[in-house]
Order: structure tokens, then C-alpha cells, then sequence
């Protein structure tokens, strides 16, 4: 079940990857106009954001060696979780496990690449805006839920 993972986590990184290119093909252009980006929706825009820190923007700064710090503590996850999840069968599991694979790989390909993480999702309400994000952090996001889910619900009774 091991080629599941593997299977849902290119299918994210590819997903990511077209995303990242269409935003920064689109909005590269206006970004030195308009400050905010454009507006979708009266809680969505779309923004350009080259995030140097951690998920939602923690622990920013430009440092390559941070990059690459950053870089391989998200391999070393994905390694962990390959290992790990060889031995499971449940398909909620592998789901959960290949959405964070594949979000984790998604932004390690921008790391490297050029030394940051394009986000460009921007929720806000009220005046409040969320930290810009992108479909690799919420693939990351729905993939640990699911893994919260399994291991409360399921696991236990897999057990048994």
C-alpha cells in the first residue's frame, strides 16, 4: 500500500507546483502595483508572498543555510512517515500520510529551487488576515488531520 502514499504525494506536489507557477506567472507583474494582490472574494486574495520561515511565516529571515536546515528536517519527515506507514493497511492513514508527504515535498522543491516557499492564499475577515499559505501547507494540514482522526478513532480499535 506503500505506492498509495507515494501516488497521493506527486499527485500534491504536482498540484503545488502548477498552483506556485500560475500565481507567480499572474501576479509577478502587478505584486510592485498593488500591495494587496488581487482580491477574489470578500474574504480571499490571491497574494505573492516568498516565505523564508517556517509555516505561517514563523521564524522568518533569509539564511540558505536555514533553508537548508529546513529542507531536510522536511525529508527526514517524509523518510519517517514512508518507513512508518509500510507497515499500516488503513486507507485513512495512507491518505493522511501521503497529503503530508506530498505538501512537505511541494515546499522543499521551492526551498531549493529558490530558497523560499511561495504562498499565495490569503484569508481574511474583519481586517484580520490568516498568515498567507499555500496547497502544499494545506494538503500538510488535511494530511495531519486525518492522522489526528485515524489515531483517535481507528487505531484503537485496530488494535483490539
Amino acid at each position: 500500500m506503500l505506492w498509495w502514499v507515494v501516488t497521493i504525494g506527486l499527485v500534491v506536489v504536482v498540484l503545488d507546483q502548477l498552483s506556485k507557477w500560475q500565481v507567480v506567472r499572474s501576479l509577478s507583474a502587478q505584486v510592485a502595483e498593488v500591495v494587496q494582490g488581487v482580491e477574489v472574494t470578500g474574504f480571499f486574495n490571491l497574494v505573492l508572498v516568498c516565505n523564508t520561515g517556517i509555516s505561517f511565516g514563523l521564524l522568518p529571515g533569509d539564511s540558505a543555510v536555514k533553508a537548508w536546515l529546513l529542507s531536510a528536517f522536511a525529508l527526514a519527515v517524509v523518510v519517517g512517515l514512508l518507513i512508518w506507514v509500510r507497515s499500516k493497511d488503513s486507507q485513512l492513514l495512507m491518505a493522511g500520510c501521503g497529503l503530508v508527504v506530498g505538501g512537505a515535498l511541494g515546499n522543499v522543491v521551492d526551498r531549493v529551487r529558490i530558497g523560499c516557499v511561495i504562498d499565495f492564499i490569503d484569508l481574511h475577515a474583519a481586517g484580520w488576515h490568516w498568515p498567507a499559505f499555500n496547497l502544499a501547507d494545506s494538503a500538510i494540514t488535511v494530511g495531519v488531520a486525518l492522522l489526528l482522526v485515524h489515531g483517535l478513532f481507528f487505531d484503537a480499535q485496530e488494535s483490539k
